[in-house]
Parts: structure tokens; C-alpha cells; sequence
């Protein structure tokens, strides 16, 4: 297979001890193309630095929900700055999470506010962080009228109704290895139901690794059971899963194109 992880976190501690050693098996495992996820200044400028040693990687630019409570002006100005350079092609994480609440509920909202106007204003397509907030995410990218920059909504939690209106502004829905737990029925129904062209895939490494590695430490090679899965759902090969769900990364991000992802 040829895939895409579009959503990992190769900058932190966790791949500290192995980080080439992960990249590399990730190379032999078909990922063509990595794209390592910014979630606060330092890591945005990690993820860059390591995006600049590597053609095979690219970074984003962004501020998680769980650090509002951390976010100043000056940070802001800094993502600003960062999402210039050329290995940048997405802005975010950002958003909003009520499971966690590691930040209060106001603050948050704020925030996401500030960061979708300056993610607006890049150009770049945002990257959004959902956990048990669908309806104000939904509201504040229509208030931001955000799908003029299209985005992704990362790690994709909700049902196919939700999806439908995350795709109708202009959003790409990202399948993580959840899609592989016994019970992500709700998830492997939005796959059946919505179009292939609207999907990517990710592993959010080093989190949530897919079955038969639940558990422990995820990184980017196990992108290939998400893309079986995906494949198994939709009735077609992992070849052509990996395949298309490559190109709808490549349209997004305007990635580098790799010959072997061809239709």
C-alpha cells in the first residue's frame, strides 16, 4: 500500500528514543507522506524543524484546546509567523474538547475564536480538534465562515448526520484507528455512508494505536489497519484505499505528488 498519515505527532517525547527508527519503519510499511501536527508554539516549531529534515514530511501550525488556558498574544503572533514557512500546509490542531475540559469552557471558546481568524487569514486549511463539542464547532466555523479555506475535522467522532454538515461546508472527515475497536459501529457507519473522496486517514500517533495494537504506543506504520478497515467497509482494496485517501490528502494539503498514488 501507499498512504498518507495526515495527523501525527512526531515531535514528542514519546519518540524521543526511536524517532528516525519510527519514520523509517513507517517508509517501509508504504507511508508515503507524514504530516506532523503543531499544538502549541514549541511544538509547531518542533514540527517544522522536523519537517524540514525530512521531504516525506510536513507540518502544521496550531494551539490544542487543552492548552487555552496557556495561549497569549505572543503565541499568537508566532503561529502567524510560523505558518509562513514552506513546510506548512495546514493550520491547527485547534478547536474545542468537552471531555477533558483541561481548559475552562469560556476560555476555549475565545480562543478558537482567535486562532480560526488567524488560520483564516494564512489561507491554510484548518485542522479541528472535536471531542463532545459538535454543535459549537459547527457553530463557530459557520460563524467564521471557515469553509472558504476548507479543513479537515481530525479524528472523527461524530454520526452521519453531523458528518453531512461538516461535508456540506466544506470539510474532509480524518479516520483514525478507532475504526478498528468492537465498538466503533457509529464511526464505521459514517465510512460506509459518506463518499471516499471526502476521507483521510491518520493514526494521531502516539496515540490511539488500532487494533491489535490497542493500547500501546501508536505510530505512523499502523496507518495500514485504519486503511484496511476503511477498505474492508467500503468494499474495495487496501491498494485503493490507500490510494485514493492519498490523493484527498494531496488535494487538501496540496501535498507533493508520488507517482504510485496515481489513479
Amino acid at each position: 500500500m501507499e498512504i498518507i498519515d495526515s495527523h501525527c505527532h512526531l515531535d514528542l517525547e514519546e519518540f524521543e528514543a526511536d524517532r528516525e527508527a519510527v519514520i523509517e519503519r513507517a517508509r517501509q510499511a508504504g507511508v508515503v507522506h507524514m504530516i506532523t501536527i503543531g499544538i502549541d508554539s514549541v511544538t509547531s516549531t518542533r514540527a517544522i524543524a522536523l519537517a524540514e529534515r525530512h521531504a516525506d514530511i510536513s507540518a502544521s501550525v496550531g494551539y490544542h484546546p487543552h492548552e487555552a488556558k496557556s495561549l497569549t498574544p505572543q503565541d499568537l503572533d508566532r503561529l502567524k509567523a510560523l505558518a509562513r514557512r514552506p513546510k506548512v500546509v495546514g493550520f491547527g490542531e485547534i478547536g474545542l474538547d468537552f471531555y477533558r475540559d483541561h481548559s475552562p469552557r469560556p476560555v476555549q471558546r475565545r480562543c478558537f475564536d482567535d486562532l480560526l481568524q488567524i488560520g483564516l487569514e494564512t489561507g491554510l486549511p484548518l485542522i479541528i480538534h472535536d471531542r463532545d463539542a459538535h454543535e459549537e464547532i459547527l457553530d463557530h466555523l459557520i460563524a467564521a465562515d471557515a469553509g472558504r479555506n476548507r479543513g479537515v475535522i481530525h479524528c472523527y467522532s461524530g454520526d452521519y448526520e453531523l458528518a453531512r454538515r461538516f461535508l456540506d461546508l466544506g470539510f474532509y472527515l480524518s479516520i483514525p484507528g478507532t475504526i478498528t475497536f468492537p465498538k466503533a459501529d457509529m464511526l464505521r457507519d459514517v465510512v460506509a455512508r459518506v463518499p471516499l473522496d471526502v476521507l483521510l486517514v491518520e493514526t494521531d500517533a502516539p496515540f490511539l494505536a488500532p487494533v491489535p495494537r490497542r493500547g500501546r504506543r501508536n505510530e505512523p506504520a499502523l496507518v495500514e489497519y485504519t486503511t484496511t478497515a476503511l477498505a474492508g467497509i467500503k468494499g474495495i482494496s487496501p491498494e485503493d484505499a490507500g490510494r485514493i485517501t492519498s490523493a484527498n490528502a494531496r488535494t487538501l494539503f496540496n501535498l507533493p505528488e508520488n507517482k504510485k498514488d496515481r489513479p
